[in-house]
């Protein structure tokens, strides 16, 4: 997987391209947690070039969610398939995280 990072106006944005799972979750782990000891508050993950989500996955998106929740930080999602957007319904995180349509939905927030 090839990871993507930009900074736009205090916002830290990771692009994600091919498969989130067992394999690569740790170094999108390292790169997420990275980015909040070095201070940053607001993250969005553009999942648009994303073609797989494993629950590895998943336990990073929730982890960095609670640990962003602590700092009065904000993690949001946006550009999803319809096929990964389906597994976030399915395990309930779309009722807690935000989820948007595009990159700049998304940026639009902050």
């Amino acid at each position: 997987m090839e990871i993507i990072e930009e900074n736009q106006d205090n916002v830290k944005i990771f692009k994600l391209h091919g498969r989130l799972d067992s394999n690569t979750s740790p170094d999108f782990e390292k790169k997420v947690f990275d980015a909040i000891e070095n201070g940053s508050k607001s993250m969005i993950v553009d999942f648009g070039e994303l073609d797989y989500i494993s629950s590895a996955g998943l336990r990073v998106i929730l982890k960095a969610t609670k640990d962003l929740k602590r700092v009065d930080g904000e993690f949001i999602l946006c550009a999803m398939k319809d096929y990964v957007k389906e597994v976030f319904e399915i395990s309930g995180f779309d009722s807690f995280l935000p989820i948007d349509n595009s990159l700049d939905e998304a940026i639009n927030r902050f």
